[in-house]
């Protein structure tokens, strides 16, 4: 009877204050926390591309295009074996390592096995190996979130707030992102757009990624050269036809990163699979280099291409070998993100069907098309606009009014890739039937 009383009187629970307080002191600690790691995981993977490689990734040079083809080649596949090695002792003979979905539902995840895991995604990336190294930053947030929750005595509610906000903040760190970081947590992770979440997911989104710009340094990642930000009426038409195929391709991509990962090799099959995902990595990289990493060479082929009718063949090639070898090497059972590789799909078809509008009645710079196309595949692809695009406009430091053409060519890509999935389903059941 007393512990009822004191319910409902407050005297029971945690002070307001109190609470508030120790959410505030957390998100501050962890995101400057997971800046500095977020700086520090991308200069290893500066420093893996070096040793292995021979180049550091920057805006001139995005991809190892002056690498010899045989060291590509030796990189890509000495890197898929030995994370082959390290990944099935990982998964067989320790803690599994969740999701961060699984992680902010509650699932607790392993220090060392962790940190691990995140080690062997940035190792991969610089090897070569086709996977996005974003979904790093966020285990190792995740992780850390966790344990700052339980010294803190955070309860369930507040647990899941923080680790998903310092998981968006990794996010933002190691991209410079703090929107696209903070839109992801509260988009993706928690799907609740309440002002307690949405100030937490900022602020630590912001302080994570000021804080490894000290560690890592700052710069454009994406080159889009010089735009008009007044953005042409024309613009606007390109975006309805443009918006409808590059949602059916950032479905099909979606369903296809969602396969790979639900047959995802185990056991001993990642022994002899990953070192042939890298063996086919590494072949095709002989005449296609900027099939290797994490998808920016790709990217900037399209962002910063001449728009001649002679590229749209080389972009085409891109396009397919780049989703394709992802897409094996994900099956082949690395783990990785996907953002980045489907940042390279979308401005690589934005930029094909940018070439093709400008010889009709285009007026604008091809790297605006690969814009589009970028937001709009990352949008579909991913079902989360507000980050998507978010994550392509810091990342090319586009004018903010092209936001207007982004936003409608998102929302008519989001709308196919509804469309597609619906079909796409609908024939499995009927197949299934």
């Amino acid at each position: 009877m007393a512990n009822t009383r004191a319910d409902a009187t407050g005297e029971g629970r945690p002070p307001v204050v109190s609470r508030a307080f120790s959410l505030l002191v957390s998100t501050l600690v962890l995101g400057a926390l997971i800046g500095i790691c977020a700086g520090l995981l991308t200069l290893l993977l500066y420093a893996i591309e070096h040793l292995c490689l021979g180049f550091v990734e920057h805006p001139e040079l995005p991809g190892p295009f002056l690498t010899p083809a045989w060291r590509r080649a030796a990189s890509v596949f000495g890197g898929a074996s030995v994370a082959a090695i390290a990944w099935w002792a990982l998964r067989t003979k320790s803690k599994a390592v969740p999701s961060v979905k699984q992680a902010v539902a509650g699932r607790l995840m392993p220090i060392w096995q962790t940190v691990a895991h995140v080690l062997l995604q940035i190792f991969i990336v610089g090897t070569g190996l086709s996977v996005g190294r974003e979904v790093a930053p966020r285990e190792l947030g995740a992780m850390l979130a966790q344990r700052c929750a339980r010294m803190l005595r955070l309860n369930p509610t507040d647990m899941r707030t923080i680790v998903a906000v310092t998981a968006g903040a990794g996010l933002a760190g190691v991209y410079n992102a703090p929107l696209a970081g903070a839109f992801f947590a509260v988009e993706i992770l928690l799907v609740d757009v309440s002002g307690g979440t949405v100030i937490l997911s900022f602020l630590c989104s912001t302080l994570a990624a000021w804080v490894a710009t000290l560690v890592k340094g700052t710069h454009t990642f994406y080159v889009i050269g010089h735009v008009d930000a007044h953005f042409s009426w024309d613009l606007m038409v390109f975006a309805i036809p443009a918006g409808v195929i590059l949602g059916v391709c950032g479905a099909l991509f979606r369903k296809g990163s969602q396969w790979a990962e639900r047959n995802k090799a185990a056991g001993n099959a990642i022994l002899w699979m990953l070192p042939l995902a890298g063996a086919v990595t590494g072949i095709v990289a002989i005449r296609i280099p900027q099939v290797m990493g994490n998808g920016r060479a790709t990217a900037q082929l399209a962002f910063s291409g001449t728009p001649t009718m002679s590229l749209i063949p080389l972009l085409l090639l891109s396009f397919a070998a780049k989703a394709l070898i992802t897409l094996f090497t994900i099956r082949a059972g690395a783990s990785g993100g996907v953002l980045t590789p489907g940042i390279a799909l979308g401005a690589s078809m934005g930029c094909i069907l940018g070439i093709l509008w400008m010889q009709m009645t285009g007026t604008n710079s091809i790297g605006v098309y690969a814009l589009l196309g970028a937001c709009a595949l990352l949008s579909a692809s991913q079902n989360a606009p507000l980050m998507a695009m978010c994550l392509v406009m810091e990342l090319t430091e586009a004018p903010m009014n092209l936001f207007v053409p982004v936003v409608f060519i998102s929302m008519i890509s989001l709308l196919a890739s509804h469309a597609t999935l619906s079909v796409v389903e609908r024939r499995s059941v009927t197949v299934l039937g």
